[in-house]
């Protein structure tokens, strides 16, 4: 077992409703686009794939796809979606658990910040490890995650607000010796009341992220501002970087 939190079933079933923004056609066409023609004909494995926002579509546009998924309350909601004839999901964690077919999947991809899951370093790049391992030659890991947002951070200051609305309001707070995070978000209820939710992560830098993949025997091949594939730049708030099993 990782240190990565195990979502709860309470999560699970409001998971698809509050992040339902992650299911625009703007948000997730490009993503479909760019991870189809990554994996061709595939197959392709997404690591904690959740309630299957990215892996369901993908699949549904002709890319075999299987998953791995450490909470079996957001894997039944993906299986309300889809059976697991048509998507199997393996219950385990994304740094070391092995699926049927490893060594010949065409694509790995690890979506919306998960790597940052995993708290510690070791476990990072062993997820790294295991993407490698999973990967046929000539394959490739796809990781989208955020740069942190430190330049936000005036002196004195551990917080950086990142959605402030009517409904929501969310803010992350860093430790900036050990790299862990803690991601706050209250969030408006039916009734009128505030609920509390928090999550702990640990970020990365996306040179890091390329050393973890070099442990791995990966080479990087490209990255990207996003899935639409606008330059990375020193102002990019996020990365969608790939990384290849040489041949």
């Amino acid at each position: 077992m990782t240190s990565s939190e195990v979502w709860s079933a309470e999560t699970a079933e409001r998971y698809d409703d509050e992040d339902r923004g992650m299911f625009a056609p703007e948000v997730l066409e490009p993503t479909i686009e760019l991870l189809a023609e990554l994996a061709g004909e595939g197959p392709a494995l997404e690591l904690a794939i959740g309630t299957g926002r990215v892996g369901v579509p993908l699949r549904e546009r002709g890319v075999p796809v299987v998953g791995i998924e450490l909470s079996e309350p957001m894997a039944a909601r993906l299986r309300a979606k889809v059976d697991e004839a048509t998507l199997p999901v393996t219950i385990g964690d994304m740094a070391t658990s092995v699926v049927d077919g490893a060594g010949s999947f065409a694509l790995v991809y690890l979506v919306y910040n998960t790597i940052s899951n995993l708290r510690t370093q070791d476990e990072q790049v062993e997820c790294f490890v295991n993407a490698a391992r999973h990967l046929s030659p000539g394959g490739r890991f796809v990781i989208e995650v955020g740069v942190p947002p430190l330049r936000r951070l005036p002196p004195t200051q551990s917080a950086v607000p990142f959605d402030v609305g009517d409904e929501h309001v969310g803010f992350d707070t860093f430790d900036l010796a050990t790299q862990q995070s803690t991601s706050h978000h209250f969030t408006r209820q039916a009734d009128g009341t505030w609920r509390r939710d928090a999550g702990s992560f640990r970020f990365t830098w996306p040179t890091e992220l390329d050393l973890m993949a070099r442990i791995a025997g990966l080479q990087l091949e490209a990255r990207y501002g996003d899935w639409d594939r606008r330059p990375f730049t020193d102002e990019s708030t996020k990365h969608v970087s790939v990384w290849r099993k040489p041949g």
